[in-house]
């Protein structure tokens, strides 16, 4: 008896110590909770589906991650699902620990920014881009001071940009393009307190001057492109900046293009569809682009010869006042 008995505690010492690890939830169970309650206000999509009571939520669920050293939730990405309705859960702001939430590519997501959104004091990446959100951009956005990546392009919001944006002081990129943006251009985007980010505001109604003070900015990726913008962007340019990409086509600009000076580190440079006059600067030739667009526009002139000016066709220069030179027609 003493024998069996002696024989029955070994094997449930050699068990216990082979089931326990995998009995051990990783899962912070608060976390687990509020997953589950963002799942509901989904109405349990299928994408969702990993998400179970009996699986960890760190090891066996997809669209979220947990932090190695504390296991609590620190992302959330769920993206490219038609099947998927409803608005943003306010429960996502009960995730303390999160640092990346992306909702991207979901058409059937709608309804503003959850204000919830706030409390998410070490989120570094927002992405809530191709979906079908509306109403105006909150100014909470800005107490995000973590926020590195910000990206709320593809939707429907509306009303003016909020000017607070520019105080996010680790803000490496904000696209706020394909939108129904109205209004001005804020000022204080010429006056980012840290990082200047790749700015992107296109295909929206911005109207009105683009602000001097962004010509004190040295972007490395600026699109304005196919709004409603008028007057001078000669202060965007210069000698001195780093500038790679500047795209302000489709818009109303208009400015003396002989007058601008180019960096060497563009290489795309967007101008069709605006009213610029003068010529083509012969520095162009010296700049290596990649790809280079002023048709449609009031410009003179013969086409300077050289760099890579003569690697665009027709296209890219047609549609002017008296352009001419290859690969126009030559001049008379």
């Amino acid at each position: 008896m003493d024998l069996k008995l002696s024989t029955l505690l070994c094997f449930s010492l050699f068990f216990s110590t082979i089931l326990t690890p995998t009995l051990s939830e990783l899962c912070n169970p608060q976390d687990k909770k509020v997953l589950f309650e963002i799942k509901t206000a989904f109405n349990n999509p299928y994408i969702l589906s990993s998400w179970k009571s009996n699986a960890d939520c760190c090891t066996d669920w997809y669209n979220v991650e947990c932090d190695p050293n504390t296991n609590r939730i620190n992302s959330l990405t769920i993206f490219t699902d038609d099947r998927l309705t409803g608005q943003i859960p306010a429960q996502v702001g009960d995730l303390p620990y999160l640092e990346t939430l992306v909702l991207r590519k979901l058409p059937n997501l709608t309804g503003p920014i959850q204000p919830s959104i706030a409390k998410l004091k070490h989120l570094k990446t927002l992405r809530l881009s191709w979906n079908g959100l509306s109403g105006s951009v909150p100014d909470f956005l800005s107490q995000l001071k973590n926020l590195t990546f910000l990206e709320l392009n593809f939707n429907n919001f509306t009303g003016s940009i909020p000017s607070s944006l520019s105080q996010l002081p680790n803000l490496a990129s904000l696209r706020l393009d394909r939108n129904k943006f109205t209004g001005h251009i804020p000022s204080s985007f010429g006056q980012f307190v840290g990082v200047i980010p790749d700015l992107y505001l296109s295909h929206n109604q911005l109207t009105g001057k683009i602000p001097t003070s962004l010509g004190k900015m040295d972007f490395s990726r600026l699109d304005l492109s196919r709004n409603m913008l008028e007057g001078d962007a000669l202060f965007l340019f210069g000698l001195n900046k780093t500038t790679e990409i500047v795209d302000l086509s489709r818009n109303m600009l208009e400015f003396d293009l002989s007058k601008a000076e180019f960096t060497n580190s563009l290489i795309l440079l967007d101008l069709n569809h605006n009213r610029l006059t003068g010529s083509i600067p012969e520095e162009l030739t010296e700049v290596k682009l990649q790809f280079f667009n002023v048709s449609y526009n009031r410009l003179c002139g013969q086409i300077p010869v050289g760099g890579n000016l003569q690697n665009f066709d027709n296209t890219s220069y047609f549609h002017n006042r008296c352009l001419c030179g290859t690969p126009l027609p030559s001049c008379k």
